[in-house]
């Protein structure tokens, strides 16, 4: 006890002795304003921003830990090194323990200070005497300070970037602005838009000073936002206006093309589709209470939505007299006006795109934008893990509140799937193995002129139903695909054999794909049996030859392909150079013929295709696949338009990208004039090759598949993360082609805030359960430790990046989901806490903010 009261009396003897000395003891009364004289030993305190300086801090420092200056300050060496010791044991390297000890010991001064100040004077054995009654040392005691109490401080040497509150006791990054920018006047005489630009940045000086909320995403003033001490550098001003500029660029082509979702016609209210979506309730099939032998005697009516789908019944509109179609000398389809003969929309031509794709890659290309991108990359991270250590609990008690509602019952799109690969390896082998015991007579193949029946094919390969196993069918892609996409293209095959490909994985063959059409059905049932699993086919159409789209649209409609939890995507495999050394093509513009004429033609007279037309209704866009890994050679220094592209060469990724897309525009605007329904750009794109198939993307596509490349195009991907561009990721098949799973950017971009959603690709090859989708996200759950409602908002952003009616999102996600922020969230739909929503709208809003304050200063 008498160790107590002698520390506790030496630190008060110290301050009241150093408050002698500074002649402050004498002039303090509590509840006045104190005053400051100059003495050789203090230049200036400050008990606003905390700043105390030389032998005064020391001293006061001293007394707040009950020592005299002597003798705390006697080993500051070893203080300096214990905290690097110190800072080297931090965990995260946003982190530092010397900054947190820097700023106790601040507040421990300021704590001090306040103390003496308001106690009574002349109280050196009052203070003693006030601690001998309590039996433990108490901690400093802090009075509340009188409003009165003010100090006008001189001028300090010390600049410091905080400012304290002495009220509530914290410290807070002062305005990061500078009061004024001097400006050399012979400068001024020289160049007059000097003065004009130092007026500018003064004014919006100003108005930053009176908007203490205005959100620069600095967490302690010292990001790439706005100096302490000078005007922001005309570097980072032309960087924000160059990010600028490529924002505006994409925004003029998505406009012009119409692929933004709010202008598609099929999301209004009044659209109307044949059958019409269901009610808010599912009424499910199951399939183990249908008779199998009479599902296979060919009664396609049974399945539950075929039931209802009746070809005389749905409405097929009459011709547009006014509008027609023809390819200008870009070939390029463009519509005009069947009186006067003008085009009725301004297309991109083929040069200003690749002028606008240059100009990107050189900015993403440039080294100090590379530098920029990734600081503001590793910003986001950083915000985002500490918004989850603070946030974590408060989310998961809010999703706990919650009823009914979780992870298994939200809704979810399987948003990048391929059709020929949809179904898991043992779903195809039962199919297999029951077409051979039950229906072996039946003619299903032709080959060298003879037809062949399903037995006596297996019979040519010696094999029989038994015979048969996962193994044996080989369809897995193993450690053998890796970085071998000609392996991976031959896993399609079963058992190695193209003629079995042919029989139960074509659209078009002997049997019409009859095949196909009852195992596709069969996965229909299985997504409507889950009701909360969607899925969006991607099914191919080559362009060889014009009566593609017709054989296809047929199939659909004639085996009653039809599932309000499916919608379709059309690829176009990039295979140009193939058909022209098959002789089917004889130059690029026949294959953009055989795309787009027969779509123009459905446009203008729906009758002329009629279930081309019904078909149309339920396709969502177009999609371009092949091996990315091929390298894009430049033959031509300027690339020839499709009818003059006749060598054996197959045209880059971006090439492909631009005629689609031009294409997709011209029959938008029409499709979009009529009342149907417009087409969006969804290529596969970053998978792997070149990082300039996803610059072209930017410019053409909604949203993208795979995108693994961006992680190393830091700039290209600040640039999805500014637009939202939708990314559907497919771990699994990347780790089996070309990017092993711990090393999948999948977490970067998921915590960075990007618009990722988790997609199967081909359940055939990567796949062992009845649902994929759900495996997918319980394999990343796992590995990358994601949260329930982590995968809730995957879920959600997967709904808002496909291609379904709005009429059923709104069912799905909530009415309002088209609201930005916490306006469009409805917890009770996602399972997405909205505190999750609010902090991934404002880090969003933050980083826009940023764009348009540096692009608002003119003349710097």
């Amino acid at each position: 006890m008498s160790s107590t009261n002698n520390s506790n009396s030496d630190a008060q003897n110290i301050i009241a002795d150093e408050m002698q000395h500074l002649s402050l003891g004498d002039d303090l009364e509590l509840g006045s304003p104190m005053k400051v004289e100059e003495t050789p030993n203090v230049k200036s305190m400050d008990i606003e921003t905390g700043d105390i300086d030389f032998e005064y801090e020391n001293k006061i420092l001293a007394a707040a830990h009950g020592k005299r200056p002597s003798e705390f300050f006697s080993n500051g060496d070893d203080v300096i090194e214990e905290a690097l010791i110190d800072d080297d044991k931090s965990i995260n390297p946003h982190f530092s323990y010397t900054e947190e000890q820097m700023l106790k010991d601040q507040d421990a001064k300021i704590r001090a200070f306040n103390t003496l100040a308001s106690s009574p004077r002349n109280s050196r054995s009052s203070s003693a005497s006030s601690f001998s009654g309590h039996g433990r040392r108490p901690s400093v005691i802090v009075p509340p300070v009188p409003p009165t109490l003010s100090i006008t401080p001189k001028s300090s040497k010390v600049n410091s970037k905080f400012s304290y509150n002495p009220t509530t006791h914290e410290i807070t990054p002062k305005s990061s602005l500078s009061p004024s920018i001097a400006i050399n006047p012979a400068a001024a005489q020289r160049d007059p838009t000097l003065m004009q630009g130092k007026q500018k940045l003064d004014q919006l000086k100003s108005e930053f000073s009176h908007e203490q909320n205005f959100k620069l995403g600095s967490i302690l003033a010292n990001d790439h936002n706005i100096s302490a001490e000078e005007a922001p550098s005309i570097e980072l001003v032309s960087l924000y206006k160059q990010i600028k500029w490529c924002l505006d660029t994409r925004k003029k082509y998505q406009d012009v093309s119409i692929q933004n979702p709010d202008l598609n016609p099929k999301n209004s209210e009044n659209w109307k589709i044949y059958p019409s979506p269901p009610s808010p309730f599912w009424k499910a099939q199951n399939n183990r209470q249908r008779n199998l032998n009479h599902r296979e005697s060919s009664k396609e009516n049974n399945y539950t939505n075929s039931a209802v789908f009746d070809f005389e019944k749905c409405d097929i509109p009459g011709p547009d007299e006014s509008t027609d179609f023809v390819a200008d000398n870009e070939d390029t389809y463009q519509i005009i006006s069947t009186k006067t003969k003008e085009k009725l929309i301004n297309v991109p031509t083929i040069r200003d795109y690749y002028m606008d794709l240059d100009k990107i890659v050189n900015i993403a290309s440039d080294g100090p934008m590379k530098s920029f991108a990734f600081k503001r990359l590793q910003y986001l991270e950083a915000r985002w893990n500490l918004y989850h250590l603070l946030n974590d609990h408060a989310e998961t008690s809010e999703s706990k509140r919650n009823p009914h509602r979780d992870f298994y019952n939200v809704r979810k799109v399987d948003v990048h799937v391929h059709h020929s690969a949809c179904m898991n390896q043992k779903h195809l082998l039962r199919f297999i193995k029951h077409k051979i015991r039950h229906c072996p007579d039946e003619k299903v193949i032709k080959r060298d002129g003879q037809i062949l029946t399903l037995q006596e094919v297996f019979d040519s390969l010696n094999l029989t139903a038994y015979d048969l196993s996962i193994d044996t069918l080989d369809m897995h892609a193993h450690r053998d695909t890796f970085h071998r996409f000609d392996k991976f293209n031959l896993k399609y095959n079963p058992i190695g054999e193209s003629r079995l490909r042919e029989i139960f994985l074509k659209t078009d063959n002997f049997i019409q794909g009859r095949y196909l059409a009852e195992i596709t059905r069969e996965v229909f049932d299985d997504l409507e049996s889950s009701k909360y699993q969607m899925a969006e086919y991607r099914i191919s159409i080559y362009g060889r030859s014009e009566d593609e789209w017709d054989k296809l649209a047929a199939w659909v409609v004639d085996n009653k392909l039809f599932s309000h939890n499916v919608r379709w995507l059309i690829q176009v495999p990039r295979l140009y150079n193939i058909y022209k050394k098959g002789g089917l093509v004889q130059s690029f513009k026949d294959i953009i013929d055989n795309l787009f004429r027969p779509l123009f033609e459905v446009t203008k007279n729906p009758q002329s295709h009629p279930k081309l037309f019904i078909f149309l209704q339920r396709v969502i866009g177009f999609d371009s696949v092949d091996d990315e890994s091929k390298i894009d050679r430049r033959f031509y220094k300027k690339f020839p338009f499709p009818s003059k592209w006749e060598s054996e060469n197959n045209p880059p990724y971006s090439y492909y990208l631009y005629y689609i897309f031009s294409n997709l525009t011209s029959l938008n605007h029409w499709r979009k004039n009529r009342g149907f329904n417009t087409f969006v750009l969804r290529p596969h794109s970053g998978e792997a090759g070149d990082p300039e198939h996803l610059i072209a993307a930017y410019l053409t596509s909604e949203s993208i598949s795979h995108g693994i490349l961006l992680r190393k195009v830091p700039f290209v991907q600040y640039l999805y993360y500014l637009c939202q561009i939708g990314i559907a990721m497919s771990p699994l098949s990347n780790n089996a082609l070309f990017l092993t799973y711990d090393k999948n950017p999948f977490p970067a971009y998921f915590k960075r805030g990007l618009n990722v959603a988790l997609s199967t690709d081909d359940p055939l090859q990567f796949s062992y359960t009845r649902e994929p989708l759900i495996e997918e996200y319980s394999v990343a759950a796992q590995i990358w430790k994601l949260s329930n409602v982590d995968m809730s908002e995957l879920a959600k952003n997967s709904v808002k990046m496909s291609g379904f009616e709005y009429e059923l999102k709104k069912h799905w996600i909530g009415h309002e989901f088209t609201k930005v922020g916490i306006d469009g969230n409805d917890i009770e739909k996602t399972n997405v806490p909205d505190i999750r929503v609010a902090y991934r709208t404002e880090t969003l809003q933050t980083e826009h903010e940023l764009i348009e304050y540096y692009n608002s200063i003119e003349g710097v």
